[in-house]
């Protein structure tokens, strides 16, 4: 006499996440949380790819900035605001400004300092993510935005070749091999 096995258990089974989703935890994160106003809530990027490395991101729930539109212009002036006070707090150069292809979902601002000098920062990919035209500067985001009443879409031609950009130091001239080249590169401009 064979034996079955039960199929059925008394415990529910979780469907697991997709990590595109870890913002909106982290959004909720006492320990993630800089600041939080009526409209928007400052993050501390889990994998800082900086020294200063923050994620500002909107309480309604917007999945990118294709969903944009001018109802939603107060909301990146917010944004904007923010970014000023983060600046005033900081000793470092920030920048702030939207990759044009987010990998995260919940549309997010990164505020990210010049420096680029951080153990997280490991790919080719990583640097052209943030140090190309992959990288949408906040004020011409928020411009096209005003100006056209959405964000344009950049074509995945463009997408593939950002990607592939010859590395270059983001504070000279200097065109290193590789990336361990560029970040031994990078600690020399902390040191100047």
């Amino acid at each position: 006499m064979s034996k079955r096995k039960n199929t059925t258990s008394s415990i529910p089974s979780k469907t697991p996440k997709h990590w595109s989703l870890g913002l909106i935890a982290s959004m909720k994160d006492p320990n993630s949380i800089i600041k939080n106003t009526e409209k928007v809530v400052v993050i501390k990027d889990k994998y800082p790819k900086a020294k200063v490395h923050y994620l500002v991101l909107p309480h309604e729930e917007i999945n990118s900035i294709y969903k944009l539109n001018k109802s939603h212009i107060s909301l990146l002036e917010e944004f904007g605001n923010i970014f000023k006070e983060l600046k005033e707090e900081n000793e470092s150069e920030l920048r702030a400004g939207f990759h044009a292809i987010p990998s995260m979902q919940r549309m997010h601002m990164h505020v990210i300092s010049t420096d680029m000098i951080s153990t997280s920062l490991k790919t080719k990919i990583h640097w052209n993510s943030f140090c190309t035209k992959f990288f949408i500067p906040y004020d011409e985001l928020l411009q096209e935005l005003k100006d056209i009443g959405n964000i344009r879409k950049i074509p995945s031609e463009l997408h593939t070749s950002l990607m592939k950009t010859p590395l270059q130091c983001n504070q000279c001239s200097f065109k290193p091999k590789n990336m361990p080249e560029l970040k031994d590169h990078l600690l020399k401009h902390q040191l100047l």
